[in-house]
């Protein structure tokens, strides 16, 4: 194989963790009318029909601020904003009619289109948006202008379960039978949030949130966005506002990325740092004990290290029986550290090993938290006496508080296995 043969395999292989674990999750795609009409929209249409054919159950809500604009400047008419919101009069409402239909038409025949090519989808529209009237603000009549009152999530759950792409436009009706003209950010949060979501990701002209050196940040809380950002900055983008207004209400991650980059989609949800901004309540890291799951990225975790002699060599078979053993860093679905506890059959002591983190993320301190969650481990055990065998980094358990021990120091069904081929050196440390 050529070398960008060996990289497409390495990609695969790696994304096979995030393929299971989206298969049959629920995203919201919300999509301007600017990414809509980006030369870029015919790759983010082919991603969409990707996702749909590896078990993603999606809801696509478009925009259409500029194709908007075109049909009222064809007819010789103009709107006016306030707070970001269009007040939509009677005469307005035709041209925003026309265009909104227009375009989802488009983007139907985009989607049917992209199922020919062996990925076959079906494309569902309907009334799925309750609305009513935006009403009086500030003294202004948004006349025909509205916001979203309920959506029918139970149709829209059931469309999904049939496999079908549900596409909503930004109109919505009232029970009355009257069309209203909503902010698609709005439809997009409150759709998120009504099917409770698993993601909401954004399409938006930036990659995602960049600092002021107009580096992306990678990962951001509501509170973060708001502290690094002024208030122009956070209304300025429609993108960040359904982000932030999902974020509130529950949805626990959206993703913020660029429409103009070819793959943005499948690089933020298939490779371990994305291509764009991910906003959520809580680190997507954490800390928790191993399961049977997590076996396969252990092996791939601690392969190096047994092939250059770092570590001792375990099987497969021996790993599924221990991973109760083991704790894990999860960083979205994959697993980038591990540290396993074996306690000894004198009740007191135990052997800290296998602390390994992924070379990408040995600069955060996580072999600090993967080394207090074992010794919380050891203690709601009773143990008090941590052992760990080391070939090659015994400075780092030293600076962590592990002293020098010999082999003797070890409990007897340790020392009887002891290596001396592989002389590891004997640490200890109390608990």
């Amino acid at each position: 194989m050529n070398g960008s043969d060996i990289d497409y395999v390495k990609w695969f292989r790696h994304s096979s963790p995030y393929i299971n674990a989206h298969r049959g999750r629920t995203f919201v795609l919300m999509l301007s009318g600017e990414t809509v009409a980006h030369a870029n929209f015919i790759h983010i249409v082919q991603d969409i029909a990707l996702l749909n054919s590896l078990g993603v159950r999606l809801v696509i809500v478009h925009g259409a601020r500029p194709q908007i604009e075109a049909a009222l400047e064809q007819r010789g008419l103009r709107s006016q904003f306030h707070d970001h919101l269009r007040i939509t009069t009677l005469e307005l409402l035709e041209a925003v009619k026309q265009a909104v239909g227009i375009l989802r038409s488009e983007i139907e025949a985009l989607l049917s289109q992209s199922s020919q090519q062996r990925l076959r989808l079906g494309v569902i529209s309907g009334n799925f948006v309750t609305a009513k009237p935006h009403g009086v603000h500030d003294g202004i009549d948004f006349h025909h202008t509205g916001e979203v009152r309920g959506i029918d999530h139970a149709a829209i759950h059931r469309h999904l379960a049939a496999g079908e792409v549900v596409l909503l436009s930004p109109l919505g009706y009232s029970p009355t039978g009257e069309i209203f003209n909503l902010s698609f950010e709005q439809v997009a949060a409150e759709t998120a949030i009504a099917l409770r979501a698993d993601k909401l990701i954004a399409y938006s002209e930036k990659p995602g949130v960049l600092d002021r050196d107009g580096q992306l940040l990678r990962e951001l809380t509501p509170s973060e966005i708001r502290q690094r950002l002024d208030d122009a900055s956070l209304t300025s983008s429609p993108a960040l506002r359904g982000c932030l207004h999902a974020s509130s209400a529950g949805v626990q991650r959206s993703h913020l990325i660029g429409f103009g980059e070819d793959g943005a989609l499948l690089r933020e949800l298939f490779t371990r740092d994305g291509a764009g901004t991910l906003i959520s309540h809580e680190r997507y890291e954490k800390i928790r004990p191993a399961l049977i799951d997590d076996v396969a990225g252990i092996i791939e975790l601690i392969r190096p290290l047994e092939e250059d002699g770092t570590l001792l060599r375990r099987s497969r078979e021996r790993l599924e029986e221990e991973i109760g053993q083991f704790s894990v860093i999860d960083r979205d679905g994959s697993v980038i550290g591990c540290a396993a506890l074996y306690p000894f059959s004198d009740g007191h002591s135990g052997e800290l090993a296998c602390v390994v983190v992924h070379p990408d993320y040995r600069s955060g301190e996580r072999g600090d938290l993967l080394l207090e969650q074992i010794e919380k481990r050891a203690r709601q055990q009773g143990i008090a006496r941590l052992f760990v065998l080391t070939t090659r980094t015994a400075h780092w358990f030293r600076e962590r508080g592990f002293v020098p021990a010999t082999v003797d120091d070890l409990p007897d069904e340790k020392r009887s296995l002891y290596n001396y081929q592989r002389n590891s050196q004997v640490y200890c440390k109390g608990v």
